[in-house]
Order: structure tokens, then sequence, then C-alpha cells
């Protein structure tokens, strides 16, 4: 039945069933890597690293361009076949450690923070 479905689709239906299935996975791999136990020292080293870079590059003026560049590359990088996509689950997941972390630092339950955070138009974009 879902292969009918699939092979009776317009291409434009294809497109848009693709994008919502990937943003699901990479919702869900962001997810499982705030799952991942954080203690409370690993969790302020993480917030502390970040809060530093963060204070740096905006007394330099430069943190758009360091946002930027840094998800430029790796979204370059995604588009290496095979490994990219890996690549940028690794990111995603990687992206969650921290947001768990950050929530633990500061006090706040991860989901919340989790929730909090798509509900920006940022996380959508």
């Amino acid at each position: 039945m879902i292969r009918n479905f699939w092979k009776n689709a317009s291409p434009k239906r294809k497109r848009i069933l693709s994008a919502f299935v990937i943003l699901l996975v990479a919702v869900l791999v962001t997810a499982l890597g705030m799952l991942v136990p954080i203690s409370q020292e690993e969790a302020e080293l993480i917030n502390n690293n970040l809060n530093q870079t963060f204070n740096s590059l905006s007394q330099e003026g430069g943190i758009i361009q360091f946002i930027f560049g840094n998800n430029f590359m790796f979204c370059l990088l995604m588009f290496i076949p095979i490994i990219g996509p890996l690549l940028g689950f690794f990111v995603l997941f990687n992206t969650g450690t921290v947001i768990n972390a950050i929530a633990i630092a500061e006090s706040y339950p991860s989901a919340l923070v989790f929730i909090a955070l798509f509900l920006t138009p940022i996380a959508c974009i």
C-alpha cells in the first residue's frame, strides 16, 4: 500500500513528503543527543566554553560571521554522498548534547528547553 502511494504520488508530493521525513529524522536525532547523560560538571564546562566563545566573538564583532561560516562549512560537507548526511546527523546529535548541557548548567528541564527552541523561527530554518 505504501509502495503504491509513493509510486502514484506526484513529484511535488514526493518532494514535500521527503522533506518532512528528513526534518522529522533530524529532530529525532537532535532529541537523541539530548538523551545522553551529562554530569553537572561536564555540563557547566560545556556551557562555560560556549559562553567564552560567544563573548570573545561578540567583543570582536564577528559572531554573525562565525555562525554563518561554521554552518556553511558543515552544510557544504553534507553534500558529500553517503558521508555527508552521516556527518549532518552527527552534528545534529552533538547539537542536542550541547542543548542538554546548557539546560543542565542553567537548571532548566531539558525537554522544556528543547520544545522552547523549536518555538523560535531560527530553529525551523
